[in-house]
């Protein structure tokens, strides 16, 4: 009898090791078949895998087939979102697929299970002027106004996720070429360009924090530091970033992916190529991108007019 519980953790495992994932997308993985385990031994609302286990009993992988991965989707779905019920089922089939390769399965449980189609969400952006208007209104009187500044030119400039912002050193910044070196999910590297107003602010916050700190850009470590010169986390961001958006009236939810959000839509709203927007988000997959190739009725309709030979 195979323990699903050390299964999971060999796979866990086996994400960091052999995929190079980040510490935070195998806890992502954990917690959600950890949620399937719970499921099967029936503390988290399930049966006990359909009468398949004794009480206390420890889940084991023959307990699991695809009546149990459907009972368990059926219970999700009473209490979570499309989108979270099929980034659950991914967890579950690439686990079943690595227990697959490993011989371990004769087949994977899941291989027959279709994903719940899903909600199409336009994501959240900013109209260019409140964009300008938010990143006009940070306050650069002070070392962390000047930071702040630094921190969302760049989230806008370079379309970068926020995790990719805090983690970026002083090494991975050229700010004479206006280029930065960012690791992004499954540890892949990518160089992305940024604008003049972002280097320039990134320069300007690092040459005051170099006269009050003494915390020059020769300095290995976080390109941007909190109040006792540690690194930031992308929650910090977060919080600074909707305390100004509230400041200036912005009534719409504001976060960091906003911003990359804003920059993917801008980009292509001005004649952008989608797979070279692509390549700067970093997105493996074209479709991923396409959902930013929303554009108002507006231009639409500008389009239209302007175009089509009998209006």
């Amino acid at each position: 009898m195979m323990s699903l519980e050390k299964e999971i953790g060999e796979f866990i495992a086996s994400l960091a090791s052999e995929k190079g994932y980040s510490a935070h997308t195998c806890r992502a993985y954990k917690k959600n078949l950890e949620e399937f385990r719970a499921y099967i031994e029936g503390t988290m609302g399930g049966g006990k895998a359909a009468g398949k286990r004794t009480e206390n009993e420890p889940a084991s992988l023959d307990q699991v087939d695809a009546l149990t991965i459907r009972g368990y989707l059926g219970y999700l779905h009473k209490r979570n979102k499309k989108s979270t019920i099929a980034r659950k089922l991914s967890a579950l089939r690439s686990f079943f697929k690595f227990l697959l390769k490993r011989g371990k399965l004769p087949e994977s449980p899941a291989a027959l299970i279709l994903t719940p189609k899903q909600d199409q969400s336009i994501p959240v952006y900013l109209p260019v002027d409140d964009m300008f208007r938010l990143l006009d209104a940070v306050d650069t009187g002070t070392l962390l106004g000047l930071r702040n500044r630094a921190l969302f030119e760049t989230l806008y400039s370079a379309g970068i996720r926020v995790s990719e912002l805090t983690g970026l050193d002083t090494e991975d910044v050229d700010l004479t070429g206006r280029t930065v070196r960012v690791t992004g999910k499954g540890s892949r590297e990518r160089m992305v360009p940024i604008g003049r107003k972002a280097a320039e602010a990134v320069r300007s916050y690092r040459e005051r924090l170099k006269k009050e700190k003494g915390i020059g850009v020769e300095e290995d470590g976080a390109l941007f530091r909190n109040h006792r010169g540690g690194r930031l986390t992308p929650r910090s961001v977060a919080r600074i970033l909707e305390k100004i958006a509230r400041q200036i009236g912005i009534v719409i939810p504001v976060s960091p992916h906003s911003l990359r959000h804003s920059f993917a839509t801008h980009m292509l709203d001005s004649g952008a190529d989608l797979r070279v927007v692509q390549e700067l988000l970093g997105h493996k997959s074209l479709s991923t991108t396409q959902k930013y190739t929303h554009v108002s009725i507006d231009r639409l309709m500008e389009t239209y007019d302007k175009a089509h030979p009998r209006k």
